[in-house]
């Protein structure tokens, strides 16, 4: 099958067909509803000084999202990457062009960072990426498209089936990194945040994502739990590099059930815009995100848990844990 972006999001709708009907059971660590409340409920017995810190604000604008990094930016220095997913042409979910103009000009010596798509279509190429750049308001600073020449291997250690992966040859270019994702479904991650902004987000196009696929290994699209310890493994490689000099940031704004891949066919968000949240440790922060989706208080949420759960997506969050990538057990501080 020729891979366009309709296809792909074809054969991401059959991998949730196919989880739905329960013949990807992944690797046992299946997560449901019951066991994040469970989690919820140990998690507030920890004292605070055992905890990771996210920072929350219900307030989404550029004053507030700078008032989050600013809490957790001690370790950013030299050259700043700011990952950012910039979207489909006219994508109506993406976060706010004007918002990240505010805050990519209070960071020194930062770019926005992203690489092409394996799919064909308006960003699989850098000359038509730049276009479509172009169209959705990226145009306040530098963007380097990482992978525009070629992709230099970064280990992976201990992966669940990865021993290396290929992201943009810049990447190596920068001292820090700024992971700012939209919090959103995804129609192959059941959700895309942090650890999806990142492990394909930096993976190079084609050969890295065709790592971060399954594809180079079995020669098939993987999807479900499996598929999310492929993420996690393209997402420790990133983390591992950076070490201390890695910040996330989610922003729960246009809370759709598709990704910002799907451009204008993504569907209407159902639930309201919840905040941001910003922390040094991944996990914490995914959990964070996964938690406020789950513990929302009336049923506008069943249509993106059934998205989440469907695709085995918290399996992200175990596969996480596995690797030792942070904690589930945090501390949210809200700042006004």
């Amino acid at each position: 099958m020729k891979i366009t972006r309709r296809n792909f999001v074809k054969l991401a709708g059959i991998a949730g067909l196919v989880g739905i009907t329960g013949v990807l059971t992944g690797c046992g660590n299946k997560t449901t509803t019951t066991q994040i409340q469970q989690n919820t409920a140990e998690a507030e017995r920890i004292p605070p000084e055992s905890k990771a810190k996210v920072y929350f604000s219900k307030k989404i604008d550029a004053e507030h999202l700078i008032k989050l990094y600013e809490k957790i930016n001690a370790e950013i220095t030299g050259r700043v990457a700011i990952k950012v997913h910039t979207g489909e042409p006219n994508g109506p979910n993406i976060l706010p062009p004007a918002m990240v103009q505010k805050f990519q000009a209070t960071i020194p010596d930062s770019a926005i960072i992203e690489t092409n798509t394996l799919y064909e279509g308006a960003r699989s190429t850098t000359k038509k990426h730049r276009k479509t750049l172009k169209t959705n308001g990226w145009t306040f600073c530098d963007v380097d498209i990482i992978d525009e020449e070629g992709d230099t291997p970064f280990p992976v250690s201990k992966g669940f089936h990865l021993s290396e992966v290929a992201v943009g040859s810049h990447l190596p270019k920068y001292d820090s990194i700024v992971v700012l994702s939209h919090f959103k479904g995804h129609a192959m991650g059941g959700f895309g945040g942090a650890l999806k902004n990142i492990a394909m987000g930096c993976a190079s196009a084609p050969k890295g994502k065709r790592q971060v696929h399954g594809i180079e290994d079995t020669g098939n699209w993987i999807s479900g739990a499996t598929f999310m310890e492929y993420l996690a493994d393209s997402g420790k490689a990133i983390c591992d590099y950076f070490g201390n000099q890695i910040v996330f940031i989610n922003v729960l704004q246009r809370l759709s059930v598709d990704c910002d891949c799907a451009g204008t066919g993504a569907a209407a968000p159902k639930l309201p815009d919840l905040g941001i949240l910003a922390s040094t440790d991944i996990l914490a922060v995914e959990q964070a995100s996964v938690d406020m989706i789950y513990n929302f208080s009336d049923d506008r949420k069943k249509f993106l848990v059934e998205r989440i759960e469907s695709r085995s997506g918290l399996r992200q969050l175990t596969a996480m844990a596995e690797h030792k990538m942070g904690t589930t057990n945090y501390e949210l501080i809200t700042v006004d």
